[in-house]
């Protein structure tokens, strides 16, 4: 029951009751953002695979300028990483918008994080799993190491959260969330701007 029907209904509530409260913070974001990223905009989208590999497109808080070099080409990465971009990163900030894919449908609080469709074809039947379920903003593999985990791993993790689905998990999932991001938990290597190594469907 939870899983079909209340899983849905709280992730509505409680994503309206953050986005009311935050969006104080929202708004200073959206204007830090807009000057920080030189006109480049305070949002980033980017089209994912949600639930029943349904496309959908994610929204981030834009860390990086679109800044180009002399033939038009974008500069690397790490040059156009800002600042405040490294530190809305850090603190998982950047993940925030993702309250209005929540709010849409798109989403859960609690899953398997939606990946680039890039990597739609490269999954194993049993990794393919993980899109029966609604992706989260943030989930069991990334409160067991995210980017420290290697692909497989993190895919078990992924698959074992759509069969173990429950109230409780989801609640101690948002407490080890919280204790992660203030202790700065394998969310963020200095000095790396992706978060791991590209998946190329061999694990």
């Amino acid at each position: 029951m939870y899983k079909h029907f209340f899983k849905r209904f709280f992730d509505f509530l409680i994503a309206l009751i953050g986005l009311i409260i935050l969006s104080p913070l929202f708004l200073c974001l959206i204007i830090i953002l807009f000057f920080a990223n030189k006109g480049a905009g305070a949002f980033f989208t980017q089209p994912r695979p949600g639930r029943n590999e349904e496309i959908f497109r994610v929204i981030k808080f834009k860390t990086m300028t679109d800044e180009k070099d002399s033939e038009g080409n974008l500069l690397p990465d790490a040059v156009r990483l800002t600042k405040i971009g490294k530190f809305v990163r850090s603190t998982s900030l950047d993940e925030l918008p993702q309250l209005i894919n929540v709010l849409k449908g798109d989403m859960a609080l609690i899953g398997p994080r939606p990946l680039v469709i890039q990597y739609l074809p490269l999954y194993s039947e049993t990794q393919k799993r993980r899109h029966e379920i609604r992706p989260g903003i943030t989930g069991w593999a990334q409160v067991n190491g995210r980017n420290e985990l290697n692909w497989e791993k993190r895919f078990e993790y992924d698959v074992w959260y759509v069969e173990h689905v429950s109230l409780l998990l989801d609640i101690k999932i948002i407490f080890k969330t919280i204790y992660n991001v203030f202790h700065r938990e394998g969310i963020y290597k200095d000095g790396d701007i992706t978060s791991m190594e590209a998946f190329n469907g061999k694990n």
